[in-house]
């Protein structure tokens, strides 16, 4: 089974430190948050792991490759993905299209795709809406379509950042379930959000972040249980 490791990863802008020597792992099938206030560095984090910013010190692995100055694209195609806060979908296009021109990168045969395309509409719901264009669909549609987008690419690994915003609660529970889904598909995921609420119950191991660092993680209960995680991040 394949784990994902940042070791003691740390990003300076000038003489700001942005992230301060963060460790954090993700076992395939494991879902692990990571909550912190605006500013604390959250999106760095991410996006180091994700290839967008390279770290001033530290490393980030997948298996046993070290994968730290490696580009986006090709952390792709070993299996990393990854869900933006805001809406990627091919609004031009149609929803089985956004779908088709995915897996057009590794399936060639066009009756294979179009069985795989509809394999996906089916799994994540959205097969009623295949003939309308991605511009048309409400904010909860449009997750349905990237996470069924995603799945096109086969991903080991999937980083969703802040996917419960701006959706209601309805879809908010759809997005968990397909969370537990997925990481039942044995899919190792990274999910940020500001909802604790929205979070908690879909992760089986937590990680606070507050000015770059790590101040707490483990089980969610423990975690948000902790007297510093209460006073700085919970306000309780």
């Amino acid at each position: 089974m394949t784990e994902m490791v940042c070791q003691g990863l740390v990003k300076k802008f000038g003489r700001k430190t942005v992230v301060n020597n963060v460790d954090l792992h993700v076992r395939q099938g494991e879902v692990v948050g990571l909550l912190g206030p605006n500013g604390a560095g959250k999106t760095t984090l991410f996006n180091m792991i994700l290839g967008l910013v390279t770290p001033t010190k530290g490393e980030v692995y997948l298996g046993d490759k070290k994968i730290t100055n490696m580009p986006v694209s090709r952390r792709a195609r070993l299996g990393v993905t990854y869900l933006q806060q805001e809406t990627s979908v091919f609004t031009g296009m149609k929803v089985w299209e956004n779908i088709d021109f995915v897996l057009r990168f590794r399936v060639k045969d066009k009756l294979e795709r179009r069985k795989l395309v509809e394999e996906l509409l089916r799994e994540f719901g959205i097969w009623e809406l295949r003939d309308q264009y991605a511009s048309d669909l409400s904010g909860g549609e449009k997750r349905r379509l990237e996470l069924a987008r995603m799945m096109a690419l086969k991903p080991l690994f999937l980083l969703l950042d802040e996917p419960f915003v701006g959706i209601d609660p309805k879809t908010v529970k759809d997005i968990q379930q397909m969370i537990r889904s997925l990481s039942a598909r044995n899919i190792g995921i990274i999910v940020t959000d500001h909802s604790v609420d929205a979070l908690v119950p879909v992760v089986d191991r937590l990680y606070i972040i507050h000015k770059g660092k790590i101040i707490a993680h483990g089980e969610p209960q423990v975690v948000l249980n902790d007297p510093v995680v209460k006073e700085v991040y919970l306000g309780t």
